[in-house]
């Protein structure tokens, strides 16, 4: 036995406890005291007040670039440090596989969001959203839509079951916006949280007041927040709407983000037949998704939904597989599920289990007897798998109302494909979906069916039975969050999640005025000539720096060339009767690609310089023929500037304009080169 420590809270730049000693938190597995909770005397007001004052400036004088690069650095280090997290992930009742979706999933996660902000954000504090809007003739009055940093603070309120995974993923999108972020996590598995929070400030890599944490009840910090602060939180519906109402946040319109209850469903394709490779992994999905954190996961499946023909081979496979999963201590070895989070949560889901019956039959597992592999059944929190089956799904109500958050699904037959996107429906909103099955039109149909009523689906088949993630896996690239009963919210996404804590802006008014605000060149904006740009260094070229070549006439010759040397000849540009038959042509044309090819030899500089290589174009349209005889011009113009942190370049994305004799544009597009910061760059080494 060990003495429980002290749980403090990080806020106003230092750790503090409460004025009391709370509540005592156990191991969910031995029943041994492993923490005291307590938040009592905190000045909550204050906290928001230091992360708005303290935090927000200094993360918002970053780019996208510099806050990408602090998680990154953040997220190497906290994977340095992952076997004290895991140490004490096992007193939450996580086996070492349940802790690494926990501990090296949440890490993986802002990895994930440190690597995007790098490759799909601009060295910037500001974004800009969608197209440049014109609306003046003359190009002297434009729009642009920006997003910025809100000036406030991010208060995520996670719940138990993922208590390091359930902060980062959070944290990740709102510190690279450039909010500071406030987390309050459930109090039953603080104490690995409070740790993780503890390594943070530690490495002293984010600003002071970025991360604050509060340890136990949050008190009256949401009479204080604003129409610039946010909320998120993860939890039961019941809590969610109660915070969701909360005066201050109705008053001030205060960004809400609920992830709740779901009852996810999985439906086994007609076509997935006991035998084939889908059935096999339909069996295996669901009893993974039943005994991974005890099924104590948001995206765990709760509604197992099969072709009526099909279920008494489901249930048996079932069966067996789950009484071959060994439950016990989380860190002894062979155990493959531990205890639930809290003899509480071993008591509620007992009491949902009791309720389900009323409209299903348990089929497998027993869940007032403990079968264990280790441990004592007196100290921890285990429970069996459990598994009913619902013979009448749609008469039912309980199976679609119900859940029971631990080691517990439900099998419905269904008739027909309708049937089950039908049952489907009835979750009322969740989180994710998935369908088993190798028939396209099944997949279709249900998909389509499907999507309104969740967040995310998962098609399950043999092609992709090695490289899936699984059903229950909210991966940083995608939306976690689902309509109705599951909340309406979204969370990561890739920089979608990023832009729920920026706000959307329409700018309007004259073009160089918004390119100063926006950092890119636009047009109608002054341009300047001189030295070519492409002899210009990252540290010598300015948004703006602008060529206009020479001119190059469009000869038969060139097209039949062009046609001939790589293959293309596409009717349109060598048979002149078949073109003017054409809608859109008046005689044979030039390729696209040609028009391309000659806009860069028109617009290179050959000799060695700064511009180190070409790595791509965006926003290619060709929007005038070009006929033979037709005579070629392009204007180039430096339209943004991304230098690479840790690098000796950066990419600058060039305006390029192709316009015939008449001054029609024939083709617009962007080209991406990397530039050398400093040239040239041996030379200014050596130096």
């Amino acid at each position: 036995m060990t003495t429980p420590r002290r749980l403090e809270s990080y806020v106003c730049g230092r750790w503090t406890p409460g004025a009391k000693d709370g509540q005592t938190l156990l191991d969910a597995a031995t029943g041994d005291a492993v923490a005291l909770i307590d938040s009592t005397g905190l000045d909550f007001a204050g906290s928001l007040t230091y992360g708005r004052e303290v935090a927000g400036p200094k993360l918002r004088a970053m780019s996208f670039h510099d806050r990408a690069a602090m998680l990154k650095a953040l997220g190497q280090a906290l994977m340095g440090m992952k076997e004290e997290f895991y140490t004490e992930s096992l007193k939450t009742g996580a086996t070492r596989t349940d802790g690494w979706i926990d501990i090296e999933g949440g890490i993986g996660t802002m990895l994930t969001f440190a690597s995007k902000g790098r490759r799909e954000l601009p060295n910037t504090r500001v974004l800009t959203d969608g197209d440049v809007e014109v609306l003046s003739k003359d190009s002297t009055f434009s729009a642009q839509h920006i997003l910025t940093p809100l000036q406030g603070v991010a208060v995520h309120i996670n719940a138990y079951n993922f208590p390091i995974w359930g902060m980062l993923e959070k944290i990740a999108p709102t510190l690279l916006a450039g909010v500071p972020c406030l987390v309050k996590p459930a109090s039953q598995t603080a104490y690995l949280t409070e740790l993780m929070v503890r390594r943070i400030v530690e490495t002293g890599i984010l600003p002071d007041g970025a991360l604050q944490l509060i340890c136990g009840s949050v008190g009256d910090l949401l009479d204080h927040v604003t129409g610039q602060d946010a909320v998120t939180f993860t939890g039961s519906a019941w809590t969610g709407r109660k915070l969701k109402s909360h005066p201050a946040i109705v008053a001030n319109s205060v960004r809400f983000t609920m992830e709740a209850d779901s009852l996810n469903a999985s439906i086994l394709g007609p076509d997935a037949v006991a035998g084939t490779p889908e059935f096999d992994l339909f069996v295996k999905e669901v009893a993974r998704e039943m005994t991974v954190k005890a099924g104590q996961k948001c995206t765990a499946i709760r509604r197992v939904i099969a072709p009526r023909d099909q279920v008494q081979a489901l249930v048996a496979a079932l069966r067996e597989r789950l009484e071959k999963t060994p439950l016990g201590l989380p860190g002894a070895e062979g155990t493959r599920m531990g205890p639930l989070a809290s003899f509480d949560q071993r008591v509620e889901v007992r009491e949902r289990i009791r309720e389900l019956q009323a409209d299903a039959e348990i089929v497998a597992g027993n869940p007032d007897e403990v079968r264990l592999a280790s441990g004592d059944a007196e100290r921890g929190a285990f429970l069996n798998p459990v598994l009913l089956y619902a013979d009448k799904p749609f008469a039912a109500t309980k199976i679609h109302e119900v859940e029971a958050f631990g080691p517990v699904s439900t099998v419905m037959p269904y008739d027909n494909l309708d049937e089950a996107v039908s049952l489907a429906q009835m979750g009322k909103g969740s989180l994710v979906s998935s369908v088993f099955t190798n028939d396209a039109k099944v997949a279709e149909e249900v998909v389509i069916g499907a999507a309104p009523f969740h967040g995310r689906i998962l098609i399950g088949n043999r092609a992709s039975a090695k490289t899936s993630t699984g059903h229950g896996s909210p991966l940083a690239a995608l939306v976690h969050g689902g309509p109705g009963r599951a909340g309406g919210g979204e969370e990561m996404g890739g920089i979608r999640g990023v832009k729920h804590y920026m706000q959307r802006t329409a700018v309007q008014g004259a073009p160089r005025l918004l390119s100063a605000v926006t950092g890119r060149w636009i047009e109608g904006a002054e341009a300047q000539q001189g030295v070519h740009p492409f002899r210009k260094s990252l540290a010598e070229l300015n948004i703006g720096d602008q060529l206009v070549t020479a001119t190059r006439t469009i000869t038969l010759e060139d097209v039949e060339h062009f046609a001939n040397f790589t293959g293309d000849t596409f009717y349109a540009h060598m048979d002149a009767v078949a073109a003017k038959a054409n809608p859109f042509f008046d005689d044979r044309v030039a390729h696209g690609y040609l028009i391309a090819s000659f806009a860069a030899g028109l617009f290179v500089e050959p000799n060695p310089g700064p511009v180190l290589a070409n790595y791509g174009v965006d926003n290619m349209r060709f929007l005038t023929p070009v006929y033979f005889g037709d005579t070629l011009q392009v204007r180039l113009t430096c339209k943004e500037i991304n230098p690479r942190a840790n690098a000796e370049h950066g990419e600058v994305r060039w305006d390029c304009q192709v316009s015939n004799q008449h001054g029609a544009v024939v083709a617009q597009y962007d080209v991406l080169t990397m530039v050398a910061k400093t040239w040239p760059a041996i030379a200014q080494a050596a130096e």
